[in-house]
Formats: structure tokens, C-alpha cells, sequence
């Protein structure tokens, strides 16, 4: 979910026709009136990602439970709770924030607004634009002494 930022709906619908493999891509059905489309799978992705498929070969989901059944969205929101417990969060973890800090690690690495935007689907640059707003290394690269008569 983090990688992709994928909303919890999109992770637990998302089928194993929507990923090549062999071409090292997966087509993400956005959902909410969001943009669709194709992102590259890295070697590590790609790895495990061919490990889940053996391990559950007759599903056509990617992501389901011990007896094989479609995760839900209510699902994945306890085993995130759960997980978040365990490693001693004091805040409450919900799937969105996946969603949220793949959008903040994106600013962080220095990718533009529009490649963030396209990355998440966003069809209005307001939505993607939250992320950047946090993001005080946007005024590093600001020269003060720009514009001031330099002393000889």
C-alpha cells in the first residue's frame, strides 16, 4: 500500500491480471474518481511478489486471508491496529496513513508536484499539494542574497 499509495479498497481488490511479472508492472485501478494507471515494480517487488503467487496459485486476489478469502478493508484495518500495538505506536494506525506518508515520502525525495500527483492518481493538484505544504526543504534552495549589490 505504502509503495503504490494505494487506498485500503485498492489493495484489497487488486488482482493478479493487473500485474506483469515478467514486465515488471502493475496497473492500479484507483478508486474515488481518481486517475488510474501503470507503475513500474521494483527487482524486490517483483521478488515477493512472485513468492505470494506461488504460495496461493488459485486465487485471482492478490491479497487474502489464511483460508483464502478476499481481504476486506475492515480486515487489513485490524491487522493494522494490531501491528501498530505491537510495535508500541501510541497513535491510532489506519490504512489511509500508508496513503499519506507514501505522498510525504515522495516531497521528501525531492519528486515534483506533478510527478506526485500522477503517482497517486490525484486529479486535482490541490489534493497532492497537502504534501508539500509540510515540507519546509521547499525553501532551501531560496538565495538571500539574491538581488543585493554584492560589496567588491
Amino acid at each position: 500500500m505504502f509503495r503504490h499509495g494505494l487506498r485500503v479498497s485498492e489493495a484489497c481488490e487488486l488482482r493478479w491480471d493487473a500485474i506483469s511479472l515478467i514486465d515488471g508492472e502493475i496497473f492500479i485501478t484507483r478508486k474515488k474518481g481518481s486517475e488510474s494507471g501503470t507503475h513500474p515494480l521494483p527487482e524486490d517487488e517483483i521478488e515477493a511478489l512472485g513468492r505470494l503467487r506461488s504460495s496461493n496459485p488459485n486465487n485471482d486476489y492478490v491479497f487474502v486471508g489464511e483460508r483464502g478469502e478476499v481481504l476486506t478493508p475492515a480486515a487489513v484495518q485490524r491487522l493494522l491496529s494490531r501491528l501498530g500495538k505491537l510495535a508500541g505506536l501510541t497513535i491510532k494506525v489506519h490504512p489511509h496513513q500508508l496513503r499519506h506518508a507514501c505522498g510525504y515520502y515522495l516531497v521528501n525525495a525531492g519528486y515534483s508536484t506533478r510527478t506526485i500527483q500522477d503517482f497517486l492518481g490525484h486529479r486535482d493538484i490541490r489534493h497532492t499539494e497537502r504534501y508539500t505544504k509540510l515540507n519546509s526543504k521547499r525553501f532551501s534552495n531560496i538565495d538571500w542574497n539574491k538581488g543585493k549589490e554584492q560589496p567588491f
